[in-house]
Parts: structure tokens; sequence; C-alpha cells
């Protein structure tokens, strides 16, 4: 177990990181550097930390999974994973939850494209991955790696909300209202066709490429001799 102790330490630099300059630290290091310093160091520590992870998680011990996944599994990984490229593809159109001057007036409109499913589709596609991902490889190195990954997308995503209610008060509480946390089925149903097209488009890319990774072929190309 002891070569696990830089995965581990690697993911909690990786995930406390990221709340440190979002929420305590962040007033002070933009005062320091600057919004645009500011925005530079954010993205240098967390690309360093990131790489920490990918290195410690390939080179770590790989113990036998804790059970077989069979086709079942891989099915329900495909869907999870083709929602969450859904998601992903128009999360950062209208988003009144990223940084931004018109976080505000974004917050009044009335909720279109993925945020009809849920108000933090960015921090859903990045967790429906990850449970995906646990799902067909449910390793102690996965849990680790990919469970760091969940707790910041969706602890993050509260945590989002808090800080967004204090600046924003009235509009993000409309907002809220509006707008769901948790994925709804009935919100996909009205999303517009694009991003499913381009959900689509992200996943199966994504999935294909996972044959120049050295890891067995998801999505449609587990099933598909090209």
């Amino acid at each position: 177990m002891s070569g696990y102790f830089l995965l581990i330490i690697s993911c909690i630099a990786f995930v406390g990181s990221h709340f440190a300059m979002s929420h305590t630290l962040r007033r002070t290091m933009v005062r320091t550097f600057g919004k645009g310093g500011f925005m530079a160091v954010y993205s240098l520590l967390s690309i360093a930390f990131f790489a920490m992870m990918i290195y410690a998680f390939i080179n770590v011990p790989k113990y036998p999974p804790m059970w077989q996944s069979g086709d079942i599994a891989w099915v329900i990984a495909s869907i999870l994973t083709l929602i969450a490229a859904i998601l992903f593809s128009g999360s950062m159109i209208g988003n009144p939850s990223l940084p931004s001057p018109a976080s505000a007036d974004l917050a009044m409109r009335t909720p279109a494209g993925v945020f009809r499913a849920t108000r933090h589709p960015m921090m859903w596609s990045f967790a429906l991955w990850g449970f995906a991902h646990i799902l067909i490889a449910p390793r102690f190195d996965s849990l680790i790696f990919v469970g760091s990954i969940i707790f910041l997308a969706l602890a993050g995503a509260k945590a989002q909300e808090m800080k967004k209610a204090n600046m924003m008060g009235v509009e993000w509480e409309m907002w809220l209202r509006r707008t769901s946390f948790f994925p709804r089925l009935s919100g996909f149903v009205r999303i517009p066709i694009l991003y499913w097209v381009i959900g689509t488009v992200i996943w199966l890319a994504a999935t294909w490429a996972h044959s120049y990774f050295a890891v067995p072929p998801a999505g449609l190309f587990r099933w598909l001799v090209i």
C-alpha cells in the first residue's frame, strides 16, 4: 500500500487546491496577482497537481477488481458517459455558475439548453464520467483517482452555490427555484437536438480514442469490429 502514498497526496492536493483557490484564497490571490495572474496561477497549479495524479495512478500497483464488469455494466457505463458528454456540450453557454460579470443577468433568464436538466451540467458531466469508470474498473486505485474527481465535482457544485448566493442574492435564488441540482429525466427530453448531436460526437470521439491509451474499447466500439 505504500505505493499509494503519492496518489493519495496528489489527489488531496488537487481537490484541496481547487477549494482553497476558488474560495478561501481567491480574494488574496486576486489582490496579489491580479485577475489575469490569478487565473494563470490557478491553471498552472491545477495542471501540475492533476499531472501528479495521472503519474501516480499509472505507476501505482494494480490490485484485482472488487467485482467483474460484464456487458450490463458496460452498457450502463456507456449510457452514463453519453449523458455526461451531452451535458458537457452545452455547459459553457449561458452558465451563471461560471465567473462572469454577466452571471446575474444569465441567472434571470429562463433555463435553456442542458440547464433544463440540471443547473450544474459541467460538474455532473465529470461526476457521471467518474461513476461510469468506477463501475467498469472497480479497483482501489480507481476509487481514489476517480472518486476524487467525483467529490470535487459535486462538493464543488454545492460550494459554488453558496458562493453565488452571497455574491448575487435574489438573482441566484430565482435560478435555484427554476433549476434542479440533480439531473432530471424530464429536463433531458427538453434539451435541443443540437446538444444531443454535439454530445454524441464527443462521446464517439472519446470512446474511439480508448484504443490509443492501451485500455479496453468503450462505448459502441466495445461491440463493433473496426
